[in-house]
C-alpha cells in the first residue's frame, strides 16, 4: 500500500489551543457545506480526548439546525451508560449553539451489535453522504474508530473495496462489543482529521506511517496510508 503523501501535522503547545483550532476548522467546513448544500454532516469520535474540542465546537455560531452529527463508532451500550459515546456527545457537543443539531446514534436497543446492524446501517444509508468532516482519535494500541488489532471484522472494515458501511466489532482490547463505520464509509468525506494527544502517540503515529516495527500492523496505518482523502493530524503534548 503506498504512503499517502498528503498527511499534514498541526502541532500545538497546549491542548486547549489544539481544540480551539480544530473546532474553528471544522466549523468552517460546516459553514461551507451549509452555503453549498444547504445542510452539513459531521462524524465524531468518543473517548476522553475530544472533550475540549466538543466544548469549543458547541460555541461556534452557525445554523446548527441544518447540521446532522453522528459517531464514527460506538460501544454497544445505551446512552445511560457512562461509557456511551452518544452520552458524551450529548453532554459535551450538543450544547450551547450546537443544541439545535440533529444527532444520529449508532446504538439501538437490540441485544448485540450483530442484531442491531441492519437498523444502524439503515440510519447511515439515510444520511446525505458525503460527510463534510470526520474527526478520528487513536488509542495507544494503534486503533482508530473501532478498528482494533485482533478485531473479528477488522480486515473487512479496513478493506478499501469493501461494500459494508457499518460493521460490528469484537476485539480483546475493545472492552464491550462495538459497532463502527467502515473505512470506506469514513473516507466519504470532504475533510478527515485525526485528534491526538501525548508524546507516546506522536511516536506511534510516525512509526505507523512509516510501517516500522509493530506499528506496521496498527489499524491506524490504513487511515494514514490510504490514497483517497488527505489526513490532517492535530497534535498536542
Amino acid at each position: 500500500m503506498p504512503i499517502h503523501l498528503n498527511v499534514t501535522t498541526h502541532s500545538f503547545t497546549d491542548c486547549d489551543a489544539q481544540a480551539t483550532a480544530l473546532a474553528e476548522r471544522v466549523a468552517e467546513r460546516l459553514r461551507h457545506a451549509l452555503d453549498e448544500r444547504g445542510h452539513a454532516l459531521l462524524a465524531v469520535s468518543g473517548g476522553s480526548t475530544p472533550k475540549d474540542f466538543f466544548r469549543h465546537l458547541s460555541r461556534e455560531k452557525l445554523d446548527w439546525s441544518r447540521v446532522q452529527v453522528t459517531l464514527v463508532d460506538e460501544r454497544w451500550v445505551p446512552d445511560s451508560d457512562p461509557r456511551s459515546n452518544a452520552r458524551l456527545v450529548r453532554a459535551q457537543l450538543l450544547q450551547e449553539q450546537a443544541v439545535a443539531a440533529t444527532f444520529v446514534p449508532l446504538y439501538s436497543d437490540a441485544p448485540t451489535p450483530e442484531a442491531g446492524l441492519a437498523a444502524t446501517a439503515a440510519r447511515i444509508d439515510a444520511l446525505a453522504l458525503p460527510f463534510d468532516a470526520v474527526v478520528l482519535g487513536m488509542g495507544d494500541d494503534g486503533h482508530t474508530a473501532s478498528f482494533f488489532p485482533g478485531g473479528d471484522h477488522v480486515a473487512e472494515a479496513l478493506d478499501l473495496d469493501g461494500q459494508a458501511r457499518v460493521l460490528p466489532m469484537r476485539a480483546p482490547g475493545a472492552g464491550e462489543p462495538r459497532i463502527t463505520l467502515s473505512l470506506p464509509t469514513l473516507l466519504q468525506t470532504g475533510a478527515l482529521y485525526l485528534l491526538v494527544c501525548g508524546e507516546k502517540k506522536r511516536g506511534l503515529l510516525a512509526d505507523a506511517r512509516l510501517g516500522l516495527g509493530e506499528a506496521r500492523h496498527y489499524p491506524v496505518r490504513a487511515v494514514l496510508t490510504q490514497p483517497r482523502v488527505p489526513v490532517a493530524v492535530y497534535w498536542c503534548p
